[in-house]
């Protein structure tokens, strides 16, 4: 079974740093692009950080750019979101997905998310 299972979230204040995690089953990891995406209240879906099979090729949406870091352990088939200098507008519903990004608006694999409340 095909499964990603995020944790790592919860309240952070403004300036602070979480880290997420995403680990996953059912399917040979080391082979498929990673990526984390996330939903706010109200909000449409936005991808996040993408990273290739062996972390050589990374992106990040630019809101996130130096705050974020995407990386992977295959050994662990595990992906990770290291973030710093949270902000507010950083509150929504974090998930992984399969791939590097969604395809038509919709991931073919995902997790059902971990959430990141950013607030003083």
């Amino acid at each position: 079974q095909v499964q990603l299972v995020e944790s790592g979230g919860g309240l952070a204040q403004p300036g602070g740093s979480l880290r997420l995690s995403c680990a996953a089953s059912g399917f040979t990891f080391s082979r498929y692009a990673m990526c984390w995406a996330r939903q706010a209240p109200g909000k449409g879906l936005e991808w996040v950080s993408g990273i290739n099979r062996d972390g050589s090729d990374i992106d990040y949406v630019d809101s996130v750019k130096g705050r974020f870091t995407i990386s992977r352990d295959n050994a662990k088939n595990t992906v990770y979101l290291q973030m710093s200098s949270l902000k507010v507008e950083d509150t929504a519903l974090y998930f992984c997905a399969r791939g590097w990004g969604p395809t038509a608006g919709t991931f073919e694999v995902r997790g059902q998310g971990t959430l990141v409340t950013v607030s003083s």
